[in-house]
Parts: structure tokens; sequence; C-alpha cells
């Protein structure tokens, strides 16, 4: 079946290429695992947020040649740190002597960046935004009920609300076709989070090391401005770079940026092969 957001996809990107799903247990969850396997001289681990999952990112990456790409779908757990122990578990698990780099999407950035930190088995990350919970201006920009989380408490932590109560869809992509397409995908706009979720996210303090981070930010991305993840970079202990992708929203698939995109992931990738 083919993937409804390839047909957004410049033509010369649009691959066709299905993925082998796998799945993964972890703790008392079955985590799905959309693969790419090759004999590759590199790792690549794609890392989705809030309100997106690896069916909507793989046709972006499903082209990234020189890669063992693996895109991870993180399941729903009742707090934001439950992210992140998964995502480590999941690196530690996936360990061989091969470099391994990490691609966040969204909120994945940061869970990437602080991966990377925790696990110290990752030798690059790649994001396309660094928004940091704990920064006020973030949080005023893009989260609509941010400040209620905080009174947020018992029962009320396990009530659900629609994604789409969470984050404005009009804003994630210049295609107004793609954006209602992601608001109204079941596993994007259309899931739900819980309060208590939310709470843990706004209330997580973000701790960062030393491996290089490069910032792929969209040009013209109304839902998460540069400037919010270039407060997050700055606080980065390594090596950083920036690169911007010209004319690209939120949803990065406008040319040119979507070919520097792509380029600059396969530029790393030589960069980093054995």
């Amino acid at each position: 079946m083919s993937n409804p957001y390839e047909a957004f996809l410049p033509l010369s990107h649009r691959t066709g290429i299905q993925p082998e799903h796998t799945w993964w247990e972890w703790a008392s969850e079955r985590v799905h695992i959309a693969r790419k396997r090759r004999k590759a001289p590199v790792r690549v681990i794609v890392v989705h947020g809030l309100g997106t999952h690896s069916g909507a990112l793989w046709p972006l990456v499903a082209a990234i040649p020189g890669a063992d790409l693996a895109a991870i779908d993180l399941p729903k757990t009742p707090l934001y740190d439950d992210w992140l122990r998964l995502l480590e578990a999941f690196i530690s698990s996936e360990h061989d002597d091969r470099p391994l780099i990490l691609i966040g999407a969204g909120t994945g950035g940061l869970l990437c960046a602080e991966a990377a930190h925790r696990t110290g088995l990752v030798t690059h990350v790649i994001a396309t935004c660094l928004l940091n919970p704990s920064d006020q201006p973030t949080r005023r920009a893009l989260f609509r009920f941010s400040p209620l989380t905080r009174l947020i408490q018992g029962p009320l932590r396990n009530r659900e609300l629609p994604m789409t109560r969470v984050l404005n869809f009009n804003k994630i992509s210049r295609s107004p076709a793609l954006g209602k397409l992601c608001a109204a995908d079941e596993h994007s706009g259309g899931s739900k989070i819980t309060w208590g979720f939310l709470a843990s996210f706004f209330q997580h303090k973000a701790k960062f090391g030393t491996t290089p981070v490069t910032l792929m930010h969209p040009e013209h991305d109304s839902l998460t401005p540069v400037e919010l993840s270039l407060r997050t970079l700055a606080r980065i202990k390594g090596p950083t770079e920036v690169v911007m992708l010209k004319d690209c929203g939120h949803f990065p698939i406008e040319e040119p940026g979507f070919t520097t995109m792509v380029e600059t992931v396969t530029k790393i990738i030589k960069r980093n092969s054995l």
C-alpha cells in the first residue's frame, strides 16, 4: 500500500520504498520499528516527536543512501521520561561497532540530543528543531495548555485530549492539503495524549552533552520558529552547525530545502563512514 505522505514530496525524491515492519519489546510495550536493512557502514535511527509517527517521516528518510535505517514509533506512555528511557534502551539494544546517527523531527530532536548524552553511543545528532520544554518562550509560542499543566493532579492526569487541541495543525505545513492529512491521521492529529504526559514534558529539565549536533531547520517554520531552537542549540557543549532549509515549512517538503536536507544528511553519513 502506498504511503499518502509521499505524494507531497518533490517528484525526484519519491522512491516508493516500503519499510520492513519489525517489533521490539521494551518493558510492557511492543514497539513498532520501520526498517530498511542494509550492510552499510553507518546506522541511522529516526525519531518522531509529538503528533506524528514513523509512517509520516518514512518517505522523507527512505532514500537516505549509505545507511542501515530504523524509524521508531514511540508508544503512548504515562510520562515523557518514559520516551527518553525507551529510546536509550533501543539505542543500547541496537549497538554494534558502526557509527550511529540520530535524526529527530519536531520534539524528537530534543529526545535525540538527550539520548546521545545519556548513552554515549551516538556519533552525531541531526534535528529539524530543538524545543526545550522548560524554556518559557517555547511554551508560550507553541503549546496552548502549558500553563494549565502545573495544576493537573490525581485522576486528571489520566484524562486525554486530542492532539489537534495541543498543536496548531494549520501550521504543520505550508501545504494546506498536507496539513489536513496530518490533522486527520489517526496516528497524528487524530491521536490523543494525556494531561499527565504533557505535564511531565513541560516539567522536564533537559541535559545535553558533547555529541555533535546539526540543526537542520526549515526556513519558513511558523509552528517552531528557528529562534527557539537556537536558544537550545546554544546549550549544546559539543560542535554544532545550522543548516537552513530554504522555502520549507515545519514539515519540510519544499524545494530547494528538501534537496538541501537530503544532501546534508548524506554528507554527515559519508563523513562518519568507517
